[in-house]
């Protein structure tokens, strides 16, 4: 196509395609050939011609005349051009922005319908990239919240089992308080909680039974569900219930059966504690259900353990404390009526004075009528027929504790006690009954403070009065009276336990005469007690060293007035005795010294029996720190260690002198074999546990090199149980040992590893990996029907510069830190990945700084053992 074709269409696109309107070509042109004839009219002009069309011709061999009209047709041309352009690019944006705003509103429709949880949205979704993207991410959202509830759920669950297990140190409060927490928790609707005593499960618990249900209260281990599971030590959820199976009884269900059921068996360590039976009204649970049962499954079965081993120390503590409670009993009871006597006499003389200001406050009263109102230490009520108040003295609340702007009346119902509240119904009513009648009635109030106040209020039938119309009530406030009451049946009380004590009790005066002596000092001096009573201290015929000490005392308590106890060697008929003696200042109402009180206590016994549990105390400490020097004497430590290992490390810290955790190193030919030992309890019971699996140890490694760890353990874990007689019929022993087993043979570069409960951590170029031990213990009598497990070997392959670690369970299980927490295994893991470049020298400085910080002032929970060694 040549130029002036193209040119052309140009032109002919420019004219036609709608851009300019016919009116809007017409001018166009008459605008081009008016400017063409002035143009022509011009050069013909400058070559002063006429204008004709001839000479326009003849015009066009001049070039600058075509340059002239190509000018006058380009620029209109140009124009429309450039117009059209413009508008072609406006017109196609505007398709574009239509086309976006539909795509827009069409992914918000979608994102309405992601919002209200439609599933069916391929029609939505057809031909959209960006709608199929949206359509994915709800999907993995709403995913992604159903298992963050379902987290949630088990983990607000376990927070409140964990609160509520704390909370109980009682089984039978903990039982119900557990069974109520998951019935609720769980949406159940009824349930029992079973616990293991010997072999059979007792019903310690239970919620929404029929009486039929009352029938079966216990279950032998495989009987029924609650059997199975006990038996199985497995969660079995049923949906498919018995026809024999019990029914939910209740006035708006009726008589209805369960939908679902879950037996729950709470374990320790594979040890079985108890079973929780749940029944549901709902055809299925949700897998979170599930989920939150197994969790919090070990947990009650942890605290219930413990619960069943406080109880057993707890008895034996008590047992050993019997003897201790009968050499104190007769000291601690003369202390206490000591003390008593005392508080009681300081108790009586508040009582005088506040007495002595109540009768003063009366006497006043009485003077003036308008005191008597407003400063009485009685109030006056009238009430009407209908028991509504209709005056009450203004001194009401400064007897009752309330401010002015405080809304309170005399017998305000709420402020009553249920008891006081139908004391004063009853009077009322008699009252109401009795014209003219009086009666008198004892109630008690509730002052601003919570203070307990005791009223006595004094009721008289006046409707029949004109001028009253009321029944009248005066009440006065008797809490000091029936204070000094309570204080003068103390004082005679005591008065009796003195006169009863077998310690001597005297009171001396500052002159040092005596004023009052019990029959125990007669039987000490000689003499009957009326003529003890008014002579001087150094007349009595006693112990030289008894009088001067009593003197001194005397003199002593003058200047400081404070309470003296001594102990005073005295010679008596039955030779010499330790006597406590104990001086007690007392005061007058000018708080000025008046008398002093010497309770004299016989120690004699007391101190023979102290000096007798010194000396066993004293030989049982030798012969704890001379085993503690022999098992150290056997046990590796991290200098031996490092013989063989130069960059390792122990760190060892018993919990009393001796320990049950131990470390193990033995090297045998080219192989080497090492362990971290932790075995059943601490101090002397577990150090003898530890030296029986040191030396059984020794020996099968010693018979034979080549085993590997997990048959080390089986023979170590048969060696144990012989040793122990657990193999015998009817044996219940568990004594035993968690073992952290390694067997490094450094030539073929090969880690043979065995663990009974207990991990271990490979540490290889910052990255941690953790082997975890078999779920079985070395030692114990076997579970009846139940198939032991069998230990499970790892070989691995390590290299060069590998770090393991190995440890007993005192480290993970120590408390402390700012929320008396456990240590955990998650804080060892953390330790050894927080820092690549960390040497086996930064791990042996830091645990133990770690550990000790962590503690801060608790006490050592259990023994604690640390194992590295880099290979």
């Amino acid at each position: 196509m040549n130029i002036s074709e193209r040119l052309y269409k140009r032109v002919r696109k420019l004219f036609y395609t709608g851009v300019l309107s016919v009116k809007e070509r017409f001018y166009l042109l008459v605008f081009i050939f008016l400017f063409l004839f002035l143009a022509w009219e011009g050069f013909l002009s400058i070559e002063k011609s006429v204008f004709s069309f001839s000479n326009i011709l003849s015009l066009h061999t001049w070039w600058l005349v075509w340059f002239v009209d190509f000018l006058i047709i380009a620029i209109p041309f140009s124009f429309v051009f450039v117009r059209n352009y413009l508008n072609e690019k406006t017109n196609r944006f505007r398709l574009e922005i239509w086309n976006l705003k539909k795509r827009i509103e069409h992914n918000i429709a979608l994102a309405n319908h992601l919002k209200e949880g439609k599933e069916d949205l391929d029609e939505l979704c057809a031909d959209d990239p960006l709608a199929t993207v949206l359509r994915d991410i709800g999907k993995n959202i709403k995913v992604a919240r159903l298992r963050e509830e379902e987290e949630n759920y088990i983990s607000r669950g376990k927070e409140k089992m964990s609160d509520l297990l704390r909370m109980h140190r009682n089984l039978e409060e903990l039982t119900l308080a557990v069974l109520r927490e998951l019935i609720e928790y769980l949406g159940a609707i009824q349930g029992a909680f079973y616990i293991l005593e010997e072999d059979t499960l007792k019903r310690r618990a239970m919620y929404a039974y029929n009486r039929r249900r009352f029938e079966y209260d216990e279950f032998k281990i495989g009987q029924g569900l609650v059997g199975a599971a006990a038996y199985e030590k497995q969660l079995i959820y049923r949906t498919e219930i018995p026809d024999d199976y019990w029914s939910v009884t209740s006035g708006l269900l009726g008589d209805k059966k369960p939908k679902s059921l879950l037996v729950i068996p709470l374990l320790q360590e594979e040890e079985l504690q108890g079973v929780v039976e749940v029944a549901f009204l709902k055809e299925r649970l949700e897998n979170r259900h599930l989920a939150f049962a197994e969790v919090v499954a070990e947990s009650i079965g942890q605290t219930i353990y413990n619960l069943k081993i406080t109880d057993r120390t707890q008895k034996l503590l008590k047992e050993s404390q019997e003897l201790t409670k009968t050499l104190q009993k007769n000291e601690e009871q003369l202390r206490q009526n000591a003390q008593e006597m005392l508080e009681t006499q300081e108790e009586l003389e508040k009582s005088n004075q506040m007495l002595e200001a109540q009768v003063q406050e009366v006497a006043n009263a009485q003077k003036r009528l308008e005191a008597l109102l407003t400063n009485a230490s009685e109030f006056i009520s009238i009430y009407n027929e209908k028991q509504e108040l209709i005056f009450e003295s203004p001194s009401v609340k400064r007897i009752l504790g309330y401010d002015d702007d405080d809304n309170v009346t005399g017998m305000d119902p709420d402020l009553l006690t249920p008891r006081g509240y139908r004391t004063i119904n009853n009077l009322f009513q008699y009252l109401l009954e009795t014209p003219g009648g009086e009666q008198t009635a004892q109630y008690t109030y509730l002052r601003k403070n919570g203070e307990k106040l005791f009223l006595e209020t004094k009721g008289k039938n006046l409707l029949h009065d004109p001028a009253i119309r009321g029944i009248i009530f005066n009440t006065q406030d008797i809490t000091e009276r029936k204070r000094a009451e309570k204080e003068e049946r103390m004082k005679s009380r005591m008065q009796s336990l003195s006169e009863n004590s077998p310690d001597m009790i005297m009171r001396v005066n500052m002159m040092g005469k005596l004023v009052y002596v019990n029959p125990a000092v007669a039987r000490f001096v000689g003499i009957p007690t009326s003529e003890i009573i008014k002579k001087r201290v150094s007349d009595l015929e006693v112990d030289a060293q008894f009088v001067n000490y009593i003197e001194e005392t005397l003199s002593n308590i003058k200047q400081k007035q404070d309470t003296i106890i001594s102990e005073v060697k005295v010679m008596t008929q039955e030779g010499e005795r330790i006597m406590e003696i104990k001086s007690i200042p007392e005061l007058n109402d000018d708080n000025e010294l008046e008398s002093v009180l010497f309770v004299s206590h016989d120690m004699t016994e007391v101190k023979k029996i102290e000096a007798e549990i010194k000396e066993k105390n004293k030989k049982i400490s030798d012969s704890i720190n001379y085993a503690q020097r022999i098992q150290s004497s056997l046990l590796p430590d991290s200098k031996y260690l490092q013989e063989y290992f130069p960059r390792s490390f122990i760190f060892y810290r018993p919990k009393d002198v001796v320990s049950g955790d131990f470390p193990w190193f033995l090297k045998k030919d080219d192989v080497f074999f090492v362990a971290a030992v932790d075995c059943t309890g601490h101090g002397v019971p577990g150090a003898l546990l530890s030296f029986i699996g040191y030396f059984l140890l020794n020996n099968i490694v010693s018979a034979d090199p080549s085993l590997s760890s997990a048959q080390i353990m089986e023979q170590l874990h048969q060696e144990v149980r012989r040793t122990l007689k657990q193999d015998k019929e009817g044996s219940t022993g568990r004594d035993g040992m968690d073992i952290a087993l390694c067997k490094i043979n450094p030539q073929n570069k090969v880690l043979d590893f065995c663990g009974a409960h207990r991990p271990l951590f490979l540490l290889r170029k910052g990255e941690l990996l953790e082997f975890q031990g078999t779920r079985k213990g070395v030692g114990g009598a076997p579970l009846p029907r139940r198939k032991e497990k069998v230990f499970e070997n790892h070989l691995i392959e390590y290299q060069e510069g590998d770090k393991i670690f190995i440890f007993s369970d005192g480290l993970p299980d120590q408390l402390g830190g700012p929320d008396r927490k456990k240590f955990q295994p998650k804080r060892v893991r953390e330790a050894l990945t927080m820092d690549p470049g960390f040497t086996m020298a930064h791990f042996s400085r830091f645990f133990p700084k770690t550990f000790y910080e962590w503690m801060g002032n608790e006490k050592q929970v259990d023994d604690v053992l640390l194992i590295g060694i880099e290979l």
